[in-house]
C-alpha cells in the first residue's frame, strides 16, 4: 500500500483528489491531507509519505519552495495544479507526473502506476533532490527567454536582466538591469511562475528578486535587501527564513 499526502490550500480540492484517489485506486491510501503548507513541511517530515500529491499555487510558501524547505525528501512527488506553464515536461521525463485541474482520472491512473513501477524496482527511484536539480536546469533551458504580457504586445526578455518585480494587483512592473520598466498584464504569481526557480525568490507578497543582484541584507527586524541598483525592498516575516536560508544566512 502507497501511503500519500494530499497539499492543496482549498479543501474542495482536497476533497475531490481524495474521492478519485479512493474510488479509482484501491493501492493508495491517505494517511493526511493539508491546506497550510507550513504544516504540511511538519506533516512531511513526521509521517514520511510514499507519495505527496501536491498543489504548486499556495499562499505564504508555494509548492516548490515548499520542497526545498523539507528535512523529509524519500517520496514520490505529484503535481496537481490549474495551471499549465510549470516546467511539465521536465517533471514526465524525470518519471515524476503533472496533473492539470480538474483531475482527470485516466491521468490519476497512469500517474499511480508510474509510482508503483518505480517503488517496484528500487534501482530506479530517484529521490526529489534529484527532481529538484533536474526541475532547476529544465525549467532554465526551456526559459532562456520569458514572455511578458503588456497591454498591447508580448516583450522576451531575458530572466538575469530581471533586478526584481513588484507586485501591483492584478499587474506586475518588472525591473530590469538596464532601467527598463514593463507593466504586465499578469498577477505576480505568473510572473514567479515563469522565473527560474534557483535564481528568483519571493521575499515579500509583493516582491520578487533575482537572488544573484542582491547586495547586502539588513537583518534588523524582519530584514531588508538591497538590490544592485540601492533599491530597498523589504522582507516580509512570512519570508524571512527562506530568504536567509537560500543566501546561506544563519
Amino acid at each position: 500500500m502507497i501511503k500519500a499526502i494530499i497539499i492543496d490550500d482549498e479543501q474542495l480540492a482536497i476533497e475531490s483528489l481524495q474521492w478519485e484517489i479512493e474510488n479509482f485506486s484501491q493501492d493508495v491510501k491517505i494517511i493526511e491531507t493539508f491546506t497550510n503548507p507550513k504544516d504540511a513541511i511538519s506533516g512531511i517530515n513526521y509521517l514520511k509519505p510514499d507519495l505527496v500529491f501536491l498543489d504548486i499555487e499556495m499562499p505564504e510558501i508555494d509548492g516548490f519552495q515548499l520542497l526545498q524547505l523539507l528535512d523529509y525528501k524519500q517520496f514520490d512527488l505529484i503535481i496537481t495544479t490549474a495551471y499549465n506553464q510549470y516546467a511539465i515536461q521536465a517533471f514526465k521525463a524525470n518519471a515524476i507526473d503533472y496533473l492539470l485541474k480538474p483531475v482527470d482520472p485516466d491521468d490519476l491512473i497512469k500517474a499511480i502506476d508510474k509510482v508503483k513501477s518505480r517503488q517496484l524496482n528500487q534501482s530506479s527511484t530517484k529521490n526529489i533532490e534529484t527532481v529538484l536539480s533536474k526541475l532547476v536546469q529544465g525549467n532554465f533551458e526551456r526559459h532562456k527567454k520569458i514572455p511578458l504580457s503588456l497591454n498591447n504586445k508580448i516583450v522576451l526578455v531575458t530572466p538575469e536582466e530581471i533586478l526584481y518585480c513588484k507586485s501591483d494587483g492584478s499587474y506586475t512592473t518588472v525591473f530590469m538591469k538596464d532601467k527598463t520598466e514593463y507593466l504586465v498584464s499578469k498577477n505576480i504569481k505568473h510572473i514567479e511562475a515563469l522565473l527560474p526557480i534557483d535564481t528568483f525568490i519571493r521575499i515579500h507578497k509583493s516582491y520578487i528578486v533575482n537572488l544573484n543582484e542582491i547586495k547586502e541584507l539588513i537583518k534588523q527586524g524582519s530584514g531588508e535587501i538591497i538590490l544592485t541598483n540601492d533599491r530597498i525592498i523589504p522582507i516580509s516575516r512570512s519570508h524571512r527564513k527562506q530568504v536567509f536560508d537560500a543566501l546561506n544566512i544563519s
